[in-house]
């Protein structure tokens, strides 16, 4: 067996990615969909209401939330369970922020995002949910006001409304989907898209790793972003720093409309 591998290294290359990157059926036929040629009828047919469903989500989500006040978003995994320290990390920042005048907007399922909506509903404050729907995970949690209850089939739907009805960013840790959520927020603010909302990252030990690569690869070792963008986020530890970091900010910089 070793002796063939030897002889055909495209096998053995073509063996180490199936074994990294395994395709399930669902996946293949999605592949080679993308392939097929399709003509205008079809494409009208199936491409129309993509856009119909799009549009309605964007109508929902601006209506039930273009009066909501000012809101900060928290993003954070849906993994992590009630005993892990940063679920109640999550719930007592959401607490805060609402005594302090500002809603609450998460992902609206499990794990962190149910922590961050309890601490808002069990003060009384706004608590939002941007439910994305998904084959596993994710589900709504039942700390969410029920007129802010919102479904979506699209992420990037929902990270409009994120972005569009959020006067800060508050993350803590997470998987891909917190990642994306992160750098979304601050692609934006590095390209002027939004005002400069404060973005706060909690739990050093969990970031540290990110943002040394950030320095010291993306910065200085390869110059793709500017000195200054390393300002664009603030790391801290407990709910009082984070919190302290909205209500500083909000006492030197006025609002800029996010659109």
């Amino acid at each position: 067996m070793k002796e063939a591998l030897k002889e055909n290294p495209i096998t053995t290359e073509q063996t180490d990615i199936s074994l990294m990157n395994p395709a399930v059926p669902e996946d293949e036929a999605r592949i080679k969909e993308a392939f097929q040629d399709r003509d205008w009828n079809e494409i009208k047919s199936a491409d129309s209401w993509v856009i119909f469903k799009v549009m309605a989500e964007f109508v929902e989500g601006f209506d039930k939330l273009a009066k909501i006040g000012p809101c900060v978003s928290i993003f954070g995994s849906a993994r992590t369970t009630p005993d892990n320290p940063y679920y109640g990390i999550a719930e007592e920042i959401a607490a805060k922020l609402v005594q302090k005048g500002y809603g609450v907007i998460t992902g609206g399922g499990p794990g962190i995002m149910e922590a961050a909506n309890k601490g808002a509903y069990e003060q009384n404050g706004k608590s939002v949910g941007l439910n994305i729907q998904l084959p596993f995970e994710q589900h709504s949690n039942p700390f969410i006001d029920p007129d802010k209850n919102m479904d979506y089939d699209f992420f990037f739907v929902r990270k409009v409304m994120f972005v569009k009805y959020s006067q800060g960013f508050i993350v803590l840790p997470g998987g891909f989907g917190t990642l994306d959520e992160l750098f979304e927020a601050l692609t934006l603010i590095q390209t002027k898209k939004i005002g400069r909302f404060p973005i706060i990252m909690v739990g050093r030990e969990y970031w540290t790793g990110l943002i040394d690569w950030i320095e010291g690869t993306m910065l200085e070792a390869q110059n793709n972003i500017s000195p200054g963008d390393l300002k664009l986020f603030s790391v801290v530890e407990t709910p009082e720093e984070a919190v302290r970091v909205i209500e500083e900010f909000y006492s030197k910089y006025l609002l800029k409309p996010n659109f």
